[in-house]
């Protein structure tokens, strides 16, 4: 089965660390992140591996080498211009002709990921996205009101949301939707098949899921390393 990480970000909001460390390759423990990501992706099947890349290619190249040591077939693809998220796969497109699982190469998650393809191989959609709840405490009662008169409060209610968790499964059919050497994201393709009124997958993702974005972010992944990734 066949993967793309898609590693090219700026990782801007994690500077100073990805001023000389590309963001895929900031350490977690005694692992990069692209690391745990291979490793995870390997366990469940997942033996072709390509990285595409921009920023600080060369970096990510040297690090992993054809893939050898991990026990897959590594590839990097090297995007001359910045070409969003979607658009990078445009120049993979001919060796992805088969299902192909996309994630971007700052998520960490104990996901299945045979299962997520499993499950997006058997739908009629060209497109399967993941999605993870997010429950965000609201730090204040509120309040319902009819005009100048209270008709009742919610105490702290909680925020839920399903956020966009960044795996993605795709079969080769998409690519018709991708324009070629142009910055496109993978909202742009999400909303140009709604708007073709094409259908798209979703698939909740219930294990542990963190998007290592910011600070913060990078942080707690340090902290969970050991509890959930270490020797996984």
């Amino acid at each position: 089965m066949k993967v793309v990480i898609l590693a090219g970000g700026l990782g801007s909001r994690l500077k100073p660390f990805t001023e000389v460390i590309p963001k895929p390759l900031l350490p977690i423990g005694e692992k990069s992140v692209l690391e745990i990501q291979i490793e995870n992706l390997k366990k469940h099947g997942f033996t072709d591996v390509y990285l595409a890349t921009n920023y600080k290619s060369e970096y990510v190249s040297n690090f992993f080498g054809n893939g050898d040591r991990y026990g897959v077939n590594l590839e990097i693809s090297k995007e001359v211009n910045p070409l969003g998220t979607a658009g990078p796969l445009t120049l993979l497109k001919d060796k992805l002709d088969e299902p192909f699982l996309v994630m971007n190469g700052d998520i960490l998650s104990l996901l299945n990921f045979k299962d997520l393809y499993d499950f997006a191989c058997n739908q009629e959609s060209i497109l399967t996205i993941t999605i993870k709840k997010i429950i965000t405490p609201y730090a204040f009662g509120n309040i319902f009101f009819d005009g100048d008169f209270v008709t009742g409060i919610e105490e702290k209610p909680d925020i839920i949301n399903f956020a966009l968790s960044g795996i993605y499964v795709m079969k080769p059919e998409v690519f018709e939707f991708i324009p070629d050497n142009t910055y496109f994201g993978m909202d742009s393709l999400i909303k140009t098949l709604i708007t073709k009124d094409l259908p798209v997958s979703k698939f909740e993702i219930k294990d542990y899921w963190l998007d290592i974005g910011r600070i913060e972010d990078y942080q707690k992944a340090q902290e969970v390393y050991e509890t959930h990734f270490k020797d996984h």
